[in-house]
């Protein structure tokens, strides 16, 4: 179709040069005195004129059609991304095991995360204040291990006579330990309250 465009393309400016040597030739014939021949020559130009407008409109028509025909081949390239899209997705959900299979998996995890959760309280529960303590203070150095930050070590100055700064020291500690308990306490309390009881 393209090739045939360009025919059309080629006769045209060949018909062009044609009524612009017939519009030429009149004029020379009228320079000349000789009416009849120029009134022939325009005539010859008209007839090539209409040829030009036949030609104008099967080159427009050839155009649609070539446009025509490129929409319909993309719109072929767009059903066929679509078949292999849709071929794609199914072959994930089969992968998947479908719906069942989904529902499944995340009722074992949740069951999972439950079993976790009784075998932390089972054990919160049977540790002493001091080993929830040392349980907490490992857990913090850990963190800082693992942040890159590493805890000045400890270093032995000499004893100074400081028993009210001692007192003070033993009263923060006491603070402290205190609060890790209510901590524990809500930690365990509230779980609790949040899962409704199983007969």
């Amino acid at each position: 179709m393209k090739n045939q465009r360009d025919r059309l393309h080629q006769y045209q400016k060949r018909i062009t040069v044609i009524t612009d040597r017939e519009t030429e030739i009149a004029r020379q014939c009228l320079a000349r005195g000789d009416k009849s021949k120029a009134l022939l020559a325009l005539r010859r130009k008209k007839f090539q004129e209409s040829l030009l407008a036949k030609t104008d409109a099967q080159l427009e028509t050839l155009e649609q059609l070539t446009s025509n025909v490129e929409f319909a081949l993309v719109q072929k390239d767009v059903v066929y991304g679509l078949q292999q899209g849709t071929a794609v997705l199914k072959q994930i959900h089969t992968e998947m095991g479908g719906i069942e299979n989904v529902e499944k998996l995340m009722g074992d995890s949740e069951d999972a995360r439950a079993y976790q959760r009784d075998i932390s309280e089972m054990l919160a529960g049977q540790m002493s204040n001091q080993d929830e303590d040392e349980v907490e203070d490992e857990i913090e150095e850990l963190q800082l291990q693992a942040l890159g930050v590493e805890r000045p070590e400890q270093v032995a100055y000499p004893a100074a006579p400081t028993t009210e700064l001692e007192a003070e020291e033993q009263t923060a500690q006491l603070s402290r330990q205190k609060a890790r308990a209510r901590a524990r306490a809500n930690e365990q309390t509230s779980p609790q309250a949040a899962e409704p009881v199983l007969a």
